[in-house]
């Protein structure tokens, strides 16, 4: 039976038990952000331990210079790299010349709380210091949703004896680095501080870039909630800059640090303001004090689930997990800023450099479209149109020419900045990912001047990518796709990847399609739509070609789509046959097993049979599920949705509710055992698909709004609210009915389970 690491409770993360060794990982869990700046959940005071300080801000990245054994060419110069920015929350004690650090205390009481309906994060402990003084720490933040530029501390020191010296140096701790580093050089360097009084401010420049950020923070202190004025000292760390106050506290008494911090960046102020900005948020902060702040915060996340919210009743495990995703997706993005995306870990660790994937479009977009207003969904589409010239560049590094565009594999400029050749120019299915996004935008908000002014042009420019990507078999009278990576990254280079080809083929006849209906709406010829967009007949009969006669690999004997050119070939024993001790096989076998081995990393042909869902008859889906769930490792946090949600399709809901879990807990319950790295955020927006689009089973065809609803045994009901065509609609599902209320916008017609409805206001 699973133990949970962490108290199960339906709106927080509570953690009763101090472990040394494993904050780390909790640092990951409770992070905090805003979708503009966002920090791990390190403590503010000095810890010995293992730890990854880490504070970011969306957007400002360092180009770091690729690394790589052979350079090929074609490679891009630099990874973008999110940048760990100087640390505000530092705040450094010491009792009786002490220096306060949790691994070297005893530690009597300890209770960590991460509050998700309201927003902040508190930390209690009860301790014995090393030289045997009994204090109490309290420690309550937030990161601001209103004042995007700051986050605010509310620290408290109790003492229980007589003549205790406290000494506190609230600062900002500049000697901070990514741990993701290609050469291990820093990517910040100071240009000049401040430290006066309560006051503390750090310019620093982001190396080999234009940004620059200012770091600042503003205090004051109370002792038994009087304020009251300090003396300051200037630090002599060179690395921490702020002043130090110290006091002699008696029996009882409770001092209390009020610390207002955060940052200013060049991409949204001129630097000649930065200083007008920070006076200006600090004082206002300072003024209306934390209790004031804290409230205005929740009132802002009162307002973000109130329209994001999936309750459940009866499983406060899938209840607590759900919350938790939801959380952290507002948390990382908000959609408040056009020029900002979704980075794997939002803001709680550095892996895969904070920057975007394919990620945003497969598993991010459909969140965000139903729980925010279409622009949110429009502005991360928006950024792929206006990055389509360096699409277009990118696809004319590996030979293709006319226009062809292959999006970036990671980005955050519209510059691809992967540095694996197996990833970054053949793991090329991310193209179809776009267009699919784009086809989930227009069929949820029926923008059709989108479409035409700037979707279609992305969708000729991926369809001209696949035009000159394929090339024709003699032998197989077909055309193929080769050397490319799946979705299943356990396997590289190989040829026609079934998922791959039929991205290929769905994203020809999509990009057709919506020419002629381009035409019909605007009355106007295909000729004259072609001609407009620089097409030719030659050329759509080509597109149509390759449509009719791309290869798919496929087994009459097994009745399986086959995921790729040999994979039949190699030793099919199922998952059950490796050791647990071998799990996971990413942290214990070497890459040449791996890539000789039948196992899957995520959805591979079933990413296609998500995706292309209408194309496919649910006795093939059985049968694909059936043959290549047995083979699939799910080491990778976008694949669990995935499962989980064919599962509820083919009707077999016990299944679909453990991969739900599974998805919805990867973190929580560190399934991949790398929690430490930090969050998931975009496999997030997987378990929220897999309640809406899984169990609710809500779908959009012909532009008509289906609910095929479903519930797991475990589970009295769940109710959620989704946008859709300008109206917002609440459904309620019981293990006996569905109902379903319009709470905004025009009335409408759906289908709930083969039922037919009108709702109206």
């Amino acid at each position: 039976m699973l133990k949970y690491k962490y108290v199960l409770d339906p709106w927080s993360i509570i953690e009763n038990k101090f472990d040394s060794s494993k904050m780390i990982d909790s640092e990951s869990i409770f992070s905090l952000g805003n979708g503009k700046i966002g920090q791990r959940g390190n403590f503010e005071e000095d810890f010995s331990n293992n730890k990854t300080i880490g504070n970011y801000i969306s957007g400002i990245y360092f180009r770091d210079k690729t690394k790589v054994g052979w350079w090929k060419k074609g490679y891009p110069d630099y990874f973008a790299k999110m940048v760990n920015c100087p640390n505000w929350n530092k705040i450094r004690i010491t009792i009786n010349k002490e220096l306060l650090d949790l691994n070297k205390c005893e530690i009597l009481f300890y209770h960590r709380e991460l509050n998700m309906k309201e927003g902040w994060c508190e930390r209690k402990a009860l301790i014995t210091t090393n030289n045997s003084i009994k204090i109490e720490i309290q420690s309550k933040k937030f990161i601001s949703l209103k004042r995007e530029n700051i986050g605010a501390i509310n620290y408290k020191i109790k003492v229980f004896d007589n003549n205790i010296k406290v000494k506190v140096l609230p600062c900002i701790d500049i000697n901070i680095r990514n741990n993701d580093s290609n050469w291990n050089e820093p990517f910040v360097t100071t240009i000049n501080s401040i430290s006066k009084n309560n006051l503390g401010i750090v310019n620093s420049s982001i190396i080999n870039s234009e940004f620059e950020i200012s770091t600042f923070f503003k205090t004051f202190y109370s002792i038994n909630n009087k304020k009251i004025d300090a003396n300051y000292l200037e630090s002599n760390d060179k690395n921490l800059i702020g002043c130090s106050s110290e006091f002699l506290l008696n029996k009882n008494d409770e001092l209390t640090l009020f610390k207002v911090g955060g940052y200013v960046n060049s991409n949204d102020s001129e630097k000649k303001y930065f200083n007008d900005i920070i006076k200006k948020e600090c004082d206002n902060a300072l003024k209306a004090g934390f209790i004031d702040l804290c409230k205005e915060n929740i009132e802002e996340w009162n307002k973000i689930w109130e329209d994001s919210d999936i309750i459940i009743n009866g499983d406060v495990k899938s209840q607590q997990a759900i919350r938790f995703n939801i959380f952290q997706l507002n948390q990382t993005f908000n959609g408040n800023d056009p020029n900002l995306n979704i980075g794997p870990k939002g803001f709680t660790g550095e892996k895969y450099g904070g920057v975007t994937y394919w990620d945003t479009e497969a598993y991010c977009v459909p969140f965000y479209l139903g729980t925010k207003h279409s622009d949110v969904a429009k502005n991360l589409l928006n950024q792929r149109y206006n990055q389509l010239e360096n699409a277009i560049k990118n696809a004319e590094k590996i030979g293709l020419n006319h226009g062809a565009a292959l999006y970036p594999m990671v980005t955050v400029n519209g510059e691809e900045c992967h540095n694996e050749w197996e990833i970054t120019f053949e793991e090329i299915h991310r193209n179809a990912a776009i267009a699919q996004a784009i086809k989930k935008y227009i069929i949820f908000t029926d923008d059709f001047k989108f479409l035409e002014n700037k979707g279609i042009k992305i969708l000729i420019a991926i369809s001209r990518f696949w035009e000159q990507r394929v090339n024709f078999s003699s032998l197989l009278n077909k055309y193929v796709i080769l050397g490319v990576t799946g979705p299943n990254e356990y396997e590289n280079n190989i040829d026609n990847n079934w998922y791959t080809n039929y991205s290929a083929k769905w994203c020809l006849e999509y990009t057709i399609y919506q020419l002629s209906e381009i035409a019909k709406r605007s009355n106007r010829s295909n000729e004259f739509l072609y001609k407009e967009n620089g097409l030719s007949r030659d050329e759509i009969s080509s597109w149509k070609k390759i449509i009719e006669n791309i290869h798919l690999p496929y087994s009459k004997e097994l009745n399986v789509f086959i995921q790729n050119d040999g994979f039949l070939n190699k030793d099919l024993k199922p998952i059950n046959n490796i050791p647990q001790n071998q799990r996971p096989i990413n942290q214990n076998w070497s890459w040449d097993r791996i890539l000789r081995s039948p196992y899957i990393k995520q959805a591979d042909v079933l990413q296609g049979f998500y995706f292309f869902e209408d194309d496919f008859s649910k006795t093939e889906l059985v049968s694909n599920f059936k043959f290549y769930e047995q083979f699939t490792v799910h080491e990778s946090s976008l694949s669990a949705c995935i499962h989980s949600i064919l599962a509820s399709r083919i009707n077999n809901i016990d299944k679909a509710y453990d991969y739900y879990v599974r998805a919805s807990r990867l973190d929580l319950d560190d399934y991949n055992k790398e929690i430490k790295q930090g969050l998931h955020i975009t496999s997030m927006g997987g378990s929220w698909m897999s309640i809406v689009e899984g169990f609710a089973g809500l779908r959009i065809k012909n532009d008509k709004i289906y609910f095929d609803t479903k519930i797991p045994k475990k589970w009295e009901s769940y109710s959620f609210k989704v946008n859709i065509k300008n109206r917002k609609i609440e459904i309620k599902i019981d293990q006996k009915s569905t109902s379903a209320k319009l709470i905004s916008g025009d009335k409408i017609n759906l289908t709930i389970n083969d039922t037919n409805t009108i709702l109206n206001k």
